[in-house]
């Protein structure tokens, strides 16, 4: 991305400096491409998933269910049901819009061949997926669930998708999303994407997800009340989703945070929102346990000790809370 900074063309111009500014962002759609099997497709790049979504959704009357995010709930017929283990029940693929793996839970989704839509802006980078595979007409991404940038990401379209654009003007990105690209914020996508699929090669995630359970375990030693989301389930392997009855999810998220940890009470594009996950309520779970669910998120850099520090601050907590309460 400082590189990128030294080039000031506008991809669009033929002269040496927009003909260099062209060739980053066509090295980063491939990078994207690689990362994501997405040979053979089209890749566009949008603001990020939110943007993605409405480019993606808007108009199509598309089903879905109460566990997408918020940027595809708003232009879905959210009518499809919710098994109690989080997987959504769809009779009509190519009439339906999932996604791959939740943002809250982390529950990862059987995707059915033909769906119209998927939105893998969790798995990509986290999960080896592959666009060529996965049997969807589009997919959401974006940069900063992998490590890259905040606002840049992509659609992922399987070649010959009709798409009507939705930004007009001079008919950048393949005539799908006009405006002069994000040469920035694309060049550090594509770094990232590429940077992302060596560590998925090299068994980050698999490191990652051994101390996912490292920190379920620790906790669930302590706190018999406490309840794992999904734990059976096949997850992303860097969330944990636990529930302790009677404790609020956004007392518990202040308490930690004076604390040193930062986690959530939802999904991060919802904060400052005190509601119940719709997530959870879909799954069956009722509303005041709901409100009692918190999100642990772990990265490449979360190492044993990070966890054992967390589950031992949170213990301290959640027996102080049995206290007071009993």
């Amino acid at each position: 991305m400082i590189a990128a900074m030294d080039i000031s063309g506008n991809p669009s111009s033929v002269h040496a400096e927009g003909r260099k500014a062209k060739a980053l962002v066509e090295r980063a759609r491939a990078q994207v491409a690689a990362a994501f099997g997405a040979d053979g497709a089209d890749v566009v790049f949008v603001s990020g998933s939110t943007e993605g979504a409405s480019l993606a959704l808007e108009g199509r009357g598309l089903h879905g269910s109460a566990v997408e995010h918020d940027a595809v709930r708003a232009w879905i017929a959210e009518d499809l049901s919710v098994s109690p283990t989080g997987q959504v029940i769809i009779a009509d693929p190519p009439s339906s819009v999932l996604q791959l793996a939740n943002s809250e839970t982390g529950i990862v989704q059987t995707l059915p061949d033909g769906i119209a839509v998927t939105d893998a802006t969790q798995a990509f980078g986290k999960l080896p997926v592959a666009f060529n595979w996965m049997g969807a007409d589009i997919a959401l991404v974006s940069a900063h669930k992998l490590g890259g940038p905040k606002g840049i990401g992509a659609l992922v379209l399987k070649r010959g998708t009709d798409l009507a654009a939705r930004i007009k003007g001079g008919g950048q990105e393949m005539g799908r999303r006009s405006g002069t690209e994000n040469v920035i914020g694309i060049a550090g996508f594509g770094a990232a994407a590429e940077a992302a699929a060596l560590d998925l090669a090299n068994g980050v995630w698999e490191r990652v997800e051994k101390i996912r359970n490292i920190l379920e375990t620790a906790l669930a030693a302590g706190a018999d009340r406490t309840i794992f989301v999904g734990k059976d389930e096949v997850r992303l392997p860097n969330t944990s989703c636990f529930i302790t009855p009677g404790w609020k999810g956004e007392t518990q998220v202040m308490q930690m945070d004076l604390s040193g940890f930062a986690i959530s009470a939802g999904s991060a594009c919802s904060s400052g929102k005190v509601r119940a996950s719709t997530v959870l309520t879909a799954m069956g779970i009722d509303q005041a346990d709901a409100g009692c669910a918190i999100r642990v998120s772990l990265g490449p850099e979360t190492t044993e000790d990070d966890v054992l520090r967390f589950s031992d601050a949170w213990l301290s907590k959640e027996k102080k809370h049995r206290a007071r309460v009993a």
